[in-house]
């Protein structure tokens, strides 16, 4: 009798695990909230088409020469020999890429959290305007117009006029056609430029925080702000953390409109270069997509790295 209840939960056992098995399958689990898999196919099939298959085929474009009016000639990685070694203005490009993305990046990324943080603490109307303010850059399409008058290489730009009469300045300094004061200025417009989407989504993360979640802290022993920031707003938040995050990263690494606007493009020995203006040159004027595909895989590579990194370092919030 005990040897037939050995034997029956031995069966009982395995059918268990059978199932659970099953249950672990991504069949069973599509085929149980099938719902949910209908609505997201749409933005699915999007993602997979306009982006997913361009990476792919940008990777393998990469390995080729390709003129748009010729088959592609697959040449191995001549493009990434060609890209390191032999691409002077690539590497002023990539070094001008990352100083801006490592100044840029953490710096936006910290004043938009600290300004959502700030702004949330207003109520109704005023919280709407001051939220307007700090984003309308972001979204305005002439916000260049403004840096353009301010930076005016002749003596009625804004900033030649006021150094000029503070006693500063004998003569006015064209300055983005001047190498050292190119970089400097794009990173300081970018940092007015990048209280984007971000921004907004920390105002909504904040907005839906549990209040109760400060009541616990305190009677665990948060005593300040600081401290209800760092172990109860930021840990609710990490969703939009982790999103403001990527955004912020891929604004960083994608700066070229900056460039192209204020210094030109090429720039004053390539001073202001990046790698989306040169990846530009190389696409839209030269047409050698092989070797623009290249350089894209290079920027689209840098990206992950950096949002692996993030991820990384987010998972420690709150601890």
């Amino acid at each position: 009798m005990a040897e037939n209840g050995n034997v029956s939960e031995v069966k009982v056992s395995q059918e268990a695990l059978d199932i659970a098995k099953k249950q672990a399958t991504l069949g069973y689990r599509i085929k149980r909230n099938k719902e949910c898999y209908f609505m997201l196919a749409p933005y699915f099939i999007m993602f997979f088409f306009f982006t997913v298959i361009p990476v792919l085929m940008s990777v393998f474009f990469s390995f080729t020469y390709y003129n748009m009016l010729e088959m592609p000639d697959f040449i191995g990685w001549k493009n990434y020999i060609k890209l390191f070694l032999e691409d002077d203005i690539f590497l002023k490009s990539l070094k001008n890429t990352m100083i801006l993305a490592v100044i840029t990046g953490p710096v936006s990324y910290f004043l938009c959290l600290l300004f959502a943080w700030i702004i949330n603490e207003f109520k109704g109307w005023t919280r709407a305007f001051l939220t307007l303010i700090f984003y309308a850059p972001s979204i305005c399409g002439n916000a260049y117009v403004v840096w353009t008058l301010i930076l005016s290489g002749d003596r009625y730009g804004y900033l030649n006029g006021i150094l000029m009469k503070l006693g500063v300045l004998d003569e006015a300094i064209i300055w983005m056609k001047t190498e050292k004061y190119v970089l400097p200025f794009l990173i300081v417009v970018q940092l007015w430029l990048s209280l984007g989407t971000g921004f907004l989504s920390f105002i909504a993360g904040l907005q839906t925080v549990d209040k109760s979640l400060y009541e616990a802290a305190a009677l665990d022993g948060v005593k300040n702000r600081w401290q209800e920031l760092w172990y109860v707003t930021l840990p609710a938040m990490k969703p939009q953390l982790m999103f403001g995050a990527v955004m912020q990263i891929t604004q960083a690494f994608a700066i070229s409109d900056v460039s192209i606007q204020l210094a030109g493009n090429p720039s004053v020995n390539y001073s202001g270069a990046t790698v989306v203006t040169h990846l530009l040159d190389y696409g839209t004027v030269r047409f050698e997509m092989g070797y623009a595909s290249a350089i894209a895989t290079v920027l689209f590579l840098l990206m992950v790295g950096s949002n692996l990194l993030v991820q990384k370092l987010l998972r420690r919030v709150g601890e």
